[in-house]
C-alpha cells in the first residue's frame, strides 16, 4: 500500500502536460488513507485507488516521465550554439552572392543563426597579407569550424590550426597549393570543394576563338603567386589552338588601366581573365576596361557577366556553396574533415551578355549560342 502523508511537499519539476500536473497535484492534496481503509470522507475513490497495487507503479511512471520531460527541456535549453568562423576577402550580400547560398543552405539544414549556430565574420579587404593575422584571431576565439572563400584564405586557417576544422572553397588544385594530401583523402582537418578553374582555363580560350571571328592573338590577365596555374594551362592552351598569348600580369588595382593599354599595343584581339581574388574584387572596373578598349572578355565567373562582362565560363554558380553548406552539417554532426572527400563541380555554365555583345559589334556564332545556358539581356 502506498501511504501518502499529509506533508508540504516542493517537486522542483517542469510538467509539459496539463494532466501530469493536475494529477500529482490531486494526489498530494488529498486527505491520508491508512493501510486497510476503504473510504475516504472526501474522495473515497481515491482511496480505493490508492490502496490499489497498481497505483504506485502509476504515480512512480507520471513522476519520472515528468522528470524525463524536465531534463529533456533544460538540455534543450543550454544546447550549444556552433560558432562558424567566415575567413573571406569583403563582405557581400545579395540573394546570388556565395554568402547568401550557403546561409540559405544551412537554414535548409536546421542551422538558425543567433539559435544553434553565431558567425564571426574577418575580412581582408583584398590585402592578402591580413589573412594570417586574421585567421589566428579566429583560433583564438575558439570557433568550432573555419569557412574560406580562397586558397590563400584556406591556406592561412591551416597554418593557424591543426585542430579546428577548415571547410574550403577554392578555384585552384588544392593538392598542387598544398592545402590537402589528395582529392580522396585530405588528411587532417581540412577538406573542402575545388571549382578547378585552372583545368578549364583551356576551354574558356577556345569558347573565345569560336566567339570572335579571325582572333589570333589574345591577352591573358593573371596574378603570379595567385593565378600561376591558369596562367600555364592557358599558355598550353594557346599553342593547341593556334594562338598568340599576351601576358597581362598585374599585382594590384592600381596597376590595371595600365595593363589594358599594353595589351591595346600588343595588338591582342580578345582578353581572358584568369581567377584570383585581385579579379573577383575588381570585377566591374575590369568589365568596364575591357568594354572601353573594345576587348572581346571571357571570366571565370557569372558574376562578373552580371557587372558587364561579355561572357564566362566556369562551375555552376551555386552548386559549390551548397555542397560546402553540407560539408560544415557533416562535421558539426561529428564527421571529421579528413573523411569527407574534397568535391569538383558536376555542372559547369555558359553565360552570356547580349548587350556587351552588340556593343562590341559581334555576332555570336550558333554554335555558342546553342551552349550558353544563362542569357544576360
Amino acid at each position: 500500500h502506498l501511504v501518502v502523508k499529509r506533508e508540504r511537499l516542493t517537486l522542483n519539476l517542469m510538467f509539459h502536460h496539463s494532466w501530469e500536473k493536475n494529477m500529482i497535484q490531486k494526489l498530494f492534496s488529498e486527505p491520508p488513507c491508512v493501510s486497510g481503509s476503504l473510504k475516504s470522507k472526501t474522495s473515497p475513490e481515491l482511496c480505493r485507488r490508492i490502496n490499489n497495487p497498481k497505483w504506485p507503479q502509476l504515480v512512480a511512471l507520471v513522476v519520472t516521465v515528468a522528470m524525463c520531460g524536465a531534463v529533456v527541456a533544460e538540455a534543450q535549453q543550454q544546447a550549444k550554439v556552433a560558432k562558424i568562423g567566415w575567413l573571406v576577402n569583403r563582405p557581400a550580400s545579395g540573394p546570388g552572392s556565395g554568402s547568401e547560398v550557403i546561409r540559405r543552405e544551412l537554414l535548409a539544414l536546421g542551422y538558425s543563426e543567433g539559435k544553434n549556430i553565431a558567425s564571426e565574420y574577418r575580412y581582408a579587404e583584398g590585402i592578402v597579407d591580413r589573412l594570417p593575422a586574421l585567421a589566428e584571431e579566429l583560433v583564438r576565439l575558439k570557433v568550432d569550424i573555419i569557412f574560406t572563400f580562397s586558397t590563400p584564405a584556406a591556406r592561412a586557417a591551416k597554418n593557424a590550426t591543426r585542430t579546428i576544422p577548415i571547410v574550403f572553397l577554392a578555384e585552384g588544385d588544392p593538392v598542387v597549393a598544398g592545402l590537402v594530401d589528395s582529392l580522396p583523402r585530405p588528411g587532417g582537418n581540412i577538406t573542402g570543394f575545388t571549382t578547378i578553374s585552372p583545368v578549364i582555363a583551356g576551354k574558356r580560350l577556345e569558347l573565345l576563338k569560336e566567339t570572335v571571328p579571325k582572333l589570333s592573338r589574345i591577352t591573358v590577365l593573371w596574378t603570379r603567386g595567385g593565378s600561376d596555374q591558369s596562367w600555364k594551362e592557358s599558355q598550353l592552351a594557346a599553342r593547341e589552338l593556334g594562338l598568340q598569348i599576351h601576358s597581362m600580369e598585374v599585382s594590384s588595382a592600381d596597376k590595371l588601366e595600365s595593363a589594358f593599354k599594353e595589351a591595346v599595343k600588343a595588338a591582342s584581339g580578345a582578353l581572358a581573365v584568369t581567377p584570383y581574388h585581385l579579379t573577383n574584387s575588381n570585377r566591374k572596373l575590369i568589365a568596364d576596361l575591357a568594354a572601353r578598349h573594345r576587348l572581346p572578355a571571357i571570366y571565370p565567373r557569372g558574376d562578373i557577366v552580371d557587372s558587364g562582362g561579355l561572357m564566362s565560363y566556369g562551375a555552376d554558380r551555386t552548386e559549390p556553396y551548397r555542397r560546402v553548406a553540407v560539408f560544415v552539417d557533416k562535421i558539426l554532426k561529428g564527421t571529421k574533415p579528413a573523411d569527407i572527400p574534397v568535391e569538383q563541380p558536376m555542372r559547369f555554365e555558359l553565360v552570356l551578355t547580349l548587350k556587351t555583345a552588340k556593343a562590341l559589334g559581334l555576332t555570336i556564332p550558333p554554335i555558342v549560342l546553342m551552349r550558353v545556358t544563362r542569357v544576360v539581356k
